[in-house]
C-alpha cells in the first residue's frame, strides 16, 4: 500500500494526480491531510505506525516551508517521496526545503506539483517485488512512447513556407 499526505486539502487538486495514477495502476493506497505544523503529534504517530499499518511508500506534498515530508522521513525507515506544491516563489521554496534534508534522513523529491511522477516512482518501487505490477508499469511506459510517435506523425503533417521536414 502507499500512502498520500498532504498538508491541507487545498494540496488535493496537485496530489490528485497521484491518486490517478495509483487507481490506474491498481495499487491500493489512502490519503489523508496531516500538518507538521498544526498537528505534529499526528503527523509523529502517522510516521511511526505507517509501516505497521501496511504502507510501503509514502508520498508527502507539502508547500511553502514544506517541513512534512521531512518529519515523516525522520519518523520512518520507509522511502519517502517529497512533492513540493506551488504557492510562493512558484514552489522554489517549497522544493529547496523538501531537497535539503540533514544526513540520514532522506527524501526522495520530485519536480514542483510532481504529484504524478511521484507515483510513478512510488509504484516502480513496490514492482521490484511484484511482477504483475512491473508488467503493468511496462505497458503505461510503452503507451507514453506510442504518444510522441504518433505525435510526431501528425506533426510532420503540418505546413510551414520555409518547413523542410
Amino acid at each position: 500500500m502507499i500512502s498520500i499526505i498532504m498538508g491541507s486539502t487545498s494540496d488535493l487538486p496537485v496530489m490528485e494526480k497521484a491518486a490517478k495514477f495509483l487507481d490506474e495502476m491498481e495499487i491500493p493506497f489512502e490519503m489523508n491531510a496531516l500538518s507538521a505544523h498544526r498537528t505534529p503529534n499526528e503527523v509523529e504517530q502517522f510516521a511511526r505506525e505507517a509501516e505497521g499499518r501496511g504502507v510501503r511508500v509514502i508520498i508527502a506534498g507539502a508547500g511553502m516551508a514544506a517541513a512534512l515530508p521531512g518529519v515523516i522521513a525522520a519518523g520512518t525507515t520507509l522511502p519517502v517521496i517529497g512533492v513540493p506544491i506551488k504557492g510562493m516563489l512558484d514552489g522554489l521554496d517549497a522544493m529547496l526545503s523538501i531537497i535539503q534534508m540533514p544526513p540520514g534522513i532522506p527524501v526522495a523529491t520530485v519536480g514542483v506539483n510532481g504529484a504524478q511522477n511521484a507515483a510513478i516512482l512510488a509504484a516502480e518501487m513496490l514492482a521490484l517485488s511484484d511482477a504483475a505490477l512491473a508488467e503493468r508499469l511496462k505497458v503505461y511506459k510503452q503507451g507514453l512512447k506510442e504518444k510522441i510517435v504518433k505525435a510526431n506523425a501528425e506533426l510532420s503533417q503540418v505546413k510551414y513556407k520555409f518547413k523542410v521536414n
